[in-house]
């Protein structure tokens, strides 16, 4: 009997090996999936169970994954209860196995769209184009101009012929402007406002006949003539 007892206890030995084992391997499947998800960049609906300090959580395949709040939109998020119980678009950005860690991201979508749209804006412009553009943001250097799904530099140079101190000093973020494309190269847009401003004056185009004369024409009305017959067939002796 306590032969058949020990080989009843070693088989049951064997079996939750054989159990702990399964449980790990099937734990571990799961986390490799969710690191190829990293890299395949698959798009999945999630609902946000609820909000939490930096962030908020949601369910991937069962998965309990956090999405911070900087990856909920490319917007800044003011109020993250608003999203709670709303359902978005994510990716995985970070699978770590061994911290079981799952982190999703929104805004990676919506940079990748935008990145789409404007390499498709950008194959339709070309230099010389005149547009309708909006002050996105304002540098020391100069201002960024949303083109419509593109974003191209107006240098601080290229306001106006007159001297600009700081783009700030004539713009505001919102303002419309009409810009003229003057250089495309390596995906970013060169813009100028300047190249559409009329002279300050008719004088101002480096005309050296008229700097010479002071800003006047002169035309000749008669032509010039050394011939002494010329001179002379008029008169009666």
């Amino acid at each position: 009997m306590a032969e058949e007892s020990m080989k009843d206890f070693e088989q049951e030995i064997n079996e939750s090996f054989k159990t702990a084992k399964k449980v790990e391997n099937e734990d571990g499947g799961k986390w490799e999936h969710l690191q190829s998800l990293v890299e395949s960049k698959e798009q999945f609906d999630v609902k946000i169970i609820e909000a939490v300090k930096g962030g908020c959580i949601a369910y991937l395949e069962d998965t309990r994954a956090f999405i911070p709040a900087s990856q909920l939109s490319s917007s800044y998020v003011e109020k993250l209860e608003d999203y709670a119980n709303k359902h978005i678009t994510v990716v995985v950005i970070t699978a770590d196995p061994e911290k079981k860690r799952l982190v999703l991201s929104h805004r990676a979508i919506e940079q990748e769209e935008k990145e789409k749209e404007k390499a498709t804006r950008l194959a339709e412009l070309k230099v010389g184009d005149v547009l309708d553009g909006k002050v996105e943001s304002l540098k020391d250097y100069g201002a960024f101009i949303d083109l419509g799904g593109a974003t191209g530099l107006l240098h601080v140079s290229q306001i106006s012929r007159k001297r600009v101190k700081t783009p700030a000093d004539v713009l505001k973020e919102g303002q419309e402007v009409k810009v003229k494309i003057i250089k495309i190269g390596d995906g970013k847009i060169s813009l100028s406002m300047r190249a559409l401003e009329e002279p300050d004056d008719h004088f101002s185009g480096r005309n050296n006949t008229l700097e010479e004369t002071g800003g006047f024409k002169y035309e000749e009305k008669t032509r010039a003539t050394t011939n002494l017959g010329d001179l002379l067939k008029n008169i009666k002796l």
